[in-house]
């Protein structure tokens, strides 16, 4: 079985606060991007393996997010071993979600490949368990996102931003930014500031969410990565409708009429 996981984009990202448990409650609309895959193939084998293709990722095949998957599935249902092999096409700490799509579909394809019947909810329940955003990339739809991500409220009908829209997603070269880096940055009187509320703002045109949609990490990220914001700008002047980072970085978006 091959499938084609995909990266997706924030419109917008609050940063709400810090918790007990050292985690940060967010606010944010995920928008699923189709044009930007990962191929993923798994079969049945006499053991597991792990092949990573594609960008070179700076983790051991075991701990790949699609094995973790597969170990989750194993330790509940007692499924069979595969052979997984991605090639890498989505950049990784770029704040896409690409491993988070990874580790989904994974969980999708096993669902579907061993007949365990998980309905979408359970699936997300079980993502959610291997990372923030993992849940999201199940019904791999248009939400809003709360909590750590990992609270999803379904916008169906903002999948036509797909259609009506070209989405094009760079990252300056040799720019990555690490989530601790991100979060280090943030001052803390962003906590619990007011803001437009996200599901409002993005019903309004796309030109006027330059003026309304932010991303909090643009304010510790930018200083120190003037690419980044270079970037950025460099979308707009060429005729961008709304451009902002994605996550935590370094990959910027530009939305333009087709």
């Amino acid at each position: 079985m091959i499938t084609y996981p995909n990266c997706k984009i924030n419109l917008g990202l609050h940063v709400v606060g810090k918790r007990p448990d050292g985690y940060h409650d967010l606010e944010t609309i995920f928008l699923p991007v189709l044009d930007l895959c990962d191929e993923l193939e798994i079969v049945e084998n006499d053991t597991l393996q792990m092949v990573q293709e594609g960008i070179v990722l700076d983790n051991a095949p075991e701990d790949n997010l699609c094995t973790r998957a597969w170990r989750l599935l194993h330790d509940e249902y007692d499924i069979p071993p595969v052979s997984i092999r991605l090639n890498k096409n989505i950049p990784f700490g770029a704040g896409l979600g690409g491993g988070s799509s990874d580790a989904a579909f994974t969980l999708k394809m096993l669902n579907e490949m061993f007949s365990l019947g998980l309905s979408d909810s359970q699936l997300e329940q079980r993502a959610a368990r291997l990372g923030a955003d993992c849940a999201f990339f199940i019904r791999n739809t248009p939400a809003y996102a709360t909590g750590i991500g990992d609270q999803i409220q379904p916008l169906p009908e903002f999948s036509i931003l797909n259609s009506q829209f070209s989405i094009q997603v760079e990252i300056p070269e040799g720019e990555h930014v690490s989530t601790k880096e991100a979060y280090s940055g943030l001052k803390r009187d962003l906590f619990g500031a007011t803001r437009p509320d996200l599901r409002k703002a993005v019903k309004q045109s796309i030109g006027e969410w330059r003026h309304l949609i932010v991303n909090d990490f643009e304010t510790s990220v930018f200083p120190t990565h003037p690419a980044i914001s270079a970037l950025k700008e460099d979308m707009y002047r060429r005729g961008a409708l709304y451009a902002s980072m994605t996550g935590s970085g370094a990959a910027v978006f530009g939305i333009f009429d087709k």
